[in-house]
């Protein structure tokens, strides 16, 4: 391989064993997947490796889902060794989230780029709020989970928009248990498993409707580019179980607004993305 071609890969590959480190320890501590680090990356060294920026958006998505896979089984085999997963939420959840993650899929087919981005940026800044601000912060709404068609309808949707924007889908889930009087700190071991059964399905249909797509960067299958997802990774899978262990040691307040903070600091990189193009 000629000196060009080992620079041309250098500054991505770097950019991503970093991502990976940090989107490792995000989903341990926020049980959140981390493609909430993994995206903005994305969007910024998937130039690097050629391709169509009109297909950017989908790629970053795609290959951010094949990394929450890894990232959030590893998280959530951490969270079960401290006994806090909810197993059989996880698994009356499991079909409809299913369902829902196919239609996102198709749904993101049909959004332009900057479309997607600021989707992103726009949902995460309502998640946001709902850890920052003292009127949702804290507040216990419901005594029990949902059941029935409500828990099915919330279910399907978070597969839908989980997939759409290329997340593990734990910060709804976090958002819905901690609604119902759930401790923060089972809520964040819970959603670090709705990670694996949508991550699993959306990479899957995100690969498939990518194939045969013109102008997808190097590397790529479908929209799931593999050197990305196998060097996010190759880190992320180091640094989880660290996360978990922080997420444990802090007191919920703290938690809440760490959480909070970080969601506002993506939300303004991607809306800005998707505004400028």
């Amino acid at each position: 391989m000629a000196l060009a071609d080992l620079s041309q890969w250098l500054v991505p590959v770097v950019a991503m064993l970093g991502a990976g480190l940090v989107a490792g320890f995000a989903a341990g501590m926020f049980g959140i997947g981390g493609g909430f680090v993994v995206v903005p990356v994305l969007f910024l060294v998937l130039p690097l490796l050629g391709g169509d920026p009109a297909q950017l958006a989908h790629v970053a998505i795609g290959t951010s889902l094949a990394t929450i896979v890894v990232t959030s089984i590893r998280s959530v085999q951490a969270h079960a060794r401290r006994g806090a997963v909810d197993f059989e939420l996880l698994r009356s959840w499991a079909p409809w989230m299913v369902l829902g993650v196919g239609g996102g899929v198709l749904l993101a087919n049909h959004i332009g780029n900057q479309g997607l981005a600021l989707i992103f940026g726009g949902g995460v800044f309502l998640m946001a709020l709902n850890f920052l601000l003292p009127a949702f912060s804290g507040k216990v709404y419901w005594s029990e989970l949902p059941d029935g068609y409500v828990r099915a309808g919330i279910a399907s949707g978070l597969g839908a928009f989980s997939s759409l924007l290329g997340i593990g889908g734990g910060v709804i889930v976090i958002i819905v248990m901690t609604l119902c009087g759930r401790p923060i700190h089972r809520a964040i071991a819970t959603a670090a498993g709705v990670g694996t059964l949508i991550a699993v399905p959306g990479m899957i249909g995100f690969a498939i409707i990518g194939l045969g797509q013109p102008g997808l960067p190097l590397g790529s299958l479908g929209f799931v580019n593999v050197p990305a997802a196998v060097a996010i990774t190759s880190t992320s899978v180091i640094t989880a179980p660290y996360g978990v262990a922080v997420a444990h040691r802090l007191n919920p307040r703290a938690l809440r607004i760490s959480f909070g903070v970080y969601l506002l600091f993506v939300s303004y990189t991607m809306v800005m993305k998707g505004l400028h193009g």
